[in-house]
């Protein structure tokens, strides 16, 4: 009889908050050999803030939960981990909120993928303090923002945007968002290409 061949998943983890600052420096070089020893396959990073990608065999729910406990193990501090399958990331590529912005404007579009279903009131909340002409579209669990004037002096900080969400949220901008399909789909292409 032959064995039962373990069905794979391509995976995107987004770490909350490292490497700003000077405050939970991770390096990847490191986060990578840490995927590597929790049994993880394809493991790749993309520029310093936290971008891994990476094959399992195991849910999402398990993925977050082992990194962030061998995050917290190698490096003495806590750190949020959100992620995404493949074919999720794909979607918010597909679907970037703002058309217009994602042409316009890539590195002020941010899309927040957040770590639980998004509050039902979230949009409302964060429009309470868009003062600087910010646009604002929630979906389930990722939220995007049209920083038009920029991040910097905007009121949609950090907290704003956890607490309207109701769990953590972590950013990232329109050329990122499309480097990283691009990097997960390729990925996924030369595995399924390789079997």
């Amino acid at each position: 009889m032959a064995a039962k061949i373990a069905r794979t998943t391509r995976y995107l983890a987004l770490l909350r908050g490292i490497n700003v600052g000077g405050n939970k420096k991770v390096p990847m070089a490191t986060l990578r050999e840490l995927a590597g020893t929790l049994g993880y396959l394809n493991v790749a990073t993309y520029i310093q803030s936290g971008n891994l990608m990476l094959t399992a065999t195991a849910g999402a729910a398990e993925v977050t939960q082992a990194l962030e406990q061998s995050i917290a193990k190698t490096f003495g501090f806590s750190v949020e981990v959100i992620v995404r399958t493949a074919a999720q990331w794909q979607g918010y590529q597909q679907q970037p909120g703002f058309a217009d912005a994602a042409t316009q404007r890539p590195n002020l579009l941010l899309l927040g993928a957040a770590k639980a279903p998004v509050n039902a009131g979230c949009a409302d909340e964060l429009t309470r303090y868009a003062k600087a002409g910010e646009r604002i579209a929630v979906a389930k669990d990722a939220i995007w923002i049209d920083f038009a004037a920029g991040v910097g002096k905007s009121k949609l900080t950090p907290a704003v945007i956890d607490r309207a969400a109701g769990s953590t949220v972590t950013m990232r901008n329109w050329t990122t968002v499309q480097t990283l399909t691009g990097l997960l789909i390729g990925a996924s292409a030369a595995s399924t290409s390789s079997r």
